[in-house]
């Protein structure tokens, strides 16, 4: 996977208009400024796209499927008619099916309940926890952390060739790192994993927000992503792939939608005949809005044009790369070097300066939000910083007073809604503070750096 932007020019797409761009906060030093979110890969705010349809659709809110009423078919189709949407967003394949979770993370445990008997996995340390975790009934290899996309395709080749041959095998594998940015070779891992007759699921919650994803051209098994990455709220997943594991398993939530007949025996037990559709995983109410919201974030995606939003988002990395190299105090963290491709999540850290401290910095006395801990990816942040990548740590920052090193990170993240200001206000802040140190003092409070609103400001 590649990102080019030779023949695309970023000037022609102006950054799209998300929920809270002209939201100002209260800065420690006096006045106000308007809020700069570069914390994208946590959460990407609303397109307001979404949240008009949302709106739109808000008055006509009905419960789906079975529903005789007006309301109720109405959602039905536009819930029905979302799940075709991601498909296309996706470029599924015919047989594929497309189950709406909660999240990235359910998504992920939603298939690791499916795969079956003694199947073996295999998983980067480099992943987030929500794809190196859900898979405790199997027995899972964890792979050390490659430093080149070459390094990556032949260690799981190895681990593969070890395997049982006879066995169900599945690789989880990200699409682009939520630490570093940089781009996975997806296509290639799917080859290497097919030709040694395992699965490839593909934890696309960094890389579908950034980078158009085709689930037939990677030829991977799975999809796994979230709305709230994708600029939809909060609370809707999905996981896209082959229908046969998820048939052949138990319902991953027993109720109501899951089931399609129910029936008393006659020795007092409960027989179920559960769907084998996508509704075999979807139990109880759905999250109709939630869903509605990620068809109408894919949407406004591909109406905007995927190829001129990925050009913009490649200046905007390569202006921010660019800044952070003229100060030499920090260090962008890297697994596969500085021409690796990446999308707009770049991790680093600040000679002298506790991350927490310095991230505290950013948003009190500029107005800039960013994150700071280990990103929920302990063991690739600990192996990126030098110690050793079986320390412990939590996900937010350790107990350090302000000027100690910690072993954690800032990571700043921007995408399709970031103006070219927050971009300028980010590299002048970082400049400003390495330079001139921090205008006001802070303390550690239950685990984090905040302002001492005590103390008057340093001069």
């Amino acid at each position: 996977m590649s990102v080019s932007t030779a023949a695309l020019d970023p000037s022609v797409c102006a950054p799209l208009p998300v929920l809270g761009q002209d939201v100002t906060v209260p800065l420690v030093t006096g006045g106000e400024v308007t809020y700069a979110a570069l914390d994208y890969a946590a959460s990407a705010p609303a397109l307001q796209r979404v949240w008009d349809d949302v709106a739109a659709y808000a008055p006509y809110y009905g419960s789906v499927h079975r529903g005789a009423g007006y309301l109720s078919q109405l959602s039905t189709d536009l819930f029905e008619n979302s799940r075709r949407t991601v498909a296309e967003f996706l470029g599924c394949r015919p047989e594929d099916q497309v189950v709406f979770t909660r999240s990235t993370t359910d998504s992920l445990n939603l298939l690791a309940a499916a795969i079956p008997a003694n199947c073996q996995v295999f998983v980067y340390e480099t992943e987030h926890h929500a794809s190196l975790l859900p898979w405790r009934d199997a027995e899972v290899t964890y792979l050390n952390a490659p430093r080149t996309p070459g390094q990556a395709v032949e260690t799981l080749e190895r681990a593969l060739a070890d395997r049982d041959p006879y066995g169900p095998a599945l690789v989880c594998v990200t699409g682009a790192s939520n630490v570093t940015g940089e781009l996975w070779p997806v296509r290639e891992l799917a080859a290497a994993a097919h030709a040694h007759g395992a699965r490839i699921v593909l934890d696309a919650a960094q890389l579908a927000p950034h980078h158009p994803v085709d689930i037939a051209e990677l030829d991977v098994d799975w999809v796994a992503f979230s709305g709230h990455k994708l600029y939809a709220p909060f609370g809707s997943g999905v996981l896209v792939g082959r229908a046969d594991w998820l048939q052949a398993a138990e319902p991953y939530l027993a109720g109501g939608g899951a089931s399609r007949k129910v029936a008393r025996r006659a020795d007092g037990g409960v027989d179920v005949d559960w769907h084998t559709t996508a509704a075999r995983h979807e139990a109880g109410s759905p999250n109709v809005i939630g869903v509605y919201s990620i068809a109408s974030a894919c949407k406004a995606l591909t109406e905007a044009g995927f190829d001129n939003l990925v050009a913009r988002e490649q200046e905007l990395v390569s202006r921010v790369r660019e800044g952070l190299a003229e100060v030499p105090e920090v260090q962008v963290l890297s697994l596969f070097g500085d021409d690796a491709p990446r999308v707009g999540v770049i991790s680093f850290v600040v000679r002298g300066w506790n991350s927490s401290h310095f991230a505290a910095a950013l948003s009190a006395e500029y107005g800039i939000g960013v994150r700071d801990g280990l990103f929920c990816a302990h063991p690739l942040v600990r192996t990126l910083l030098g110690s050793d990548p079986q320390d412990p740590g939590e996900c937010g920052a350790p107990e350090a007073e302000p000027g100690e090193r910690s072993l954690n990170a800032i990571r700043v993240s921007f995408g399709a809604g970031t103006p070219d200001e927050h971009i300028d206000r980010f590299l002048r802040a970082v400049t400003e503070l390495v330079r001139e140190g921090a205008q006001w003092k802070y303390r550690t409070e239950d685990g984090r750096c905040v302002p001492d609103r005590g103390e008057a400001p340093q001069v």
